[in-house]
């Protein structure tokens, strides 16, 4: 089968299509991927960011079809539509009984070589590697859904859509009739938009650099949009000065890490979504925590339940309350992804996605 594999940092995708995959184990599932987003943290692991060691096949967006289930495996079965959780859920760990399966910490022995090369066993990015055609993960990394939900819709949620939306509603839980500002307007930034817009805030500012991101922003319910210089007359026009009720920062730098935080009001609450890198800090004083009573906190896959939560998206997608079809900007083969990957570093795009029928 085709796979595109990271060898080396920074280097090009090598696309083979002599990949094969281990034998099926008991609580396993071998899955054929339908479609598979081209998300920015597969570009995070390319480039370092992300720690994860190569050679591995990259991909962790995807959704696709049950073909067979290894024994135990009770709740799925062939011919099951399903979608990839990079943080699978076990429902049996700590973090899982405590409703925190974003957390769940089966995610490490997820990460077993499932894919074989040259006749050496290779990982997938985070257990998965959906940039292949089929794949063998543990029954805990899939979530099962309607049949009737199309595979390129089913793989957004698979990452960028959880994330984003997830921040937004989970993690910054953002009240009706609130203000929101949101750094980033890739894919996660514009699925933090539809968040914010679902959970009813009054006015939705998204800042980015890319002037062609900000305009498609204001498709997905961006009421207003600048550029970094501008903002601060935006937090003028919009908060009379105070500050944004919640900030959502969806790039992983520290200096919009910083400025999420100075945009919010006293008690307001930022929150980190984008991954930064392990050697880059973020400054604060040991005086501004306690005087501006403000909460700052990550987000983790949208601090989402993903067995109940991304059956819950794809209900309001149904509902057209969740516009996922316009988020998909080119659909390609895995023999592009590598100039996804530097379309996605132009801002040309807010998400590639792979088809694999």
């Amino acid at each position: 089968m085709k796979a595109a594999i990271l060898w080396e940092l920074h280097k090009d995708l090598e696309i083979r299509d002599d990949v094969s995959l281990t034998d099926l184990n008991a609580g396993e599932v071998h899955v054929k991927i339908g479609s598979s987003g081209v998300c920015h943290s597969d570009l995070s692991v390319q480039n370092g960011t992300i720690p994860m060691p190569a050679p591995c096949v990259l991909g962790h967006e995807g959704a696709g079809v049950v073909q067979e289930v290894g024994d135990g495996v009770s709740d799925l079965a062939a011919g099951d539509h399903v979608i990839l959780s990079f943080t699978p859920a076990c429902r049996m760990c700590k973090p899982c009984l405590r409703g925190q399966s974003y957390l769940c910490a089966d995610m490490m022995p997820m990460m077993v070589p499932h894919f074989i090369v040259d006749g050496n066993p290779i990982m997938g990015m985070t257990g998965c590697g959906t940039f292949a055609e089929e794949m063998v993960v543990p029954q805990s990394a899939l979530v099962k859904i309607d049949n009737d939900v199309p595979l390129d819709v089913a793989a957004l949620i698979g990452c960028g859509v959880t994330t984003g939306v997830g921040a937004a509603i989970n993690s910054a839980d953002i009240q009706p009739g609130s203000s929101v500002v949101i750094f980033g307007a890739g894919g996660v930034g514009i699925a933090a938009v539809q968040g914010a817009r679902i959970a009813g805030a009054a006015e939705i500012l998204v800042v980015d650099l890319v002037e062609s991101k900000l305009d498609q922003a204001k498709n997905f319910g961006a009421t207003h949009v600048c550029t970094p210089d501008a903002l601060d007359q935006m937090k003028t026009e919009i908060t009379g000065g105070e500050g944004f009720d919640y900030a959502l920062e969806c790039i992983g730098n520290p200096i919009t890490i910083r400025a999420t935080y100075d945009a919010v009001r006293r008690g307001g609450t930022a929150v980190v979504v984008g991954v930064g890198r392990l050697d880059q800090k973020v400054e604060f004083n040991a005086f501004e925590f306690f005087y501006n009573d403000k909460i700052l906190r990550g987000s983790m896959y949208g601090s989402a339940n993903v067995r109940t939560f991304m059956p819950e998206l794809c209900r309001l997608w149904k509902a057209g309350k969740l516009d996922l079809e316009s988020m998909i900007s080119r659909r390609i083969k895995v023999d592009e992804v590598n100039d996804a990957f530097r379309a996605m570093e132009a801002g040309e795009v807010i998400r590639s996605v792979i088809d694999f029928n």
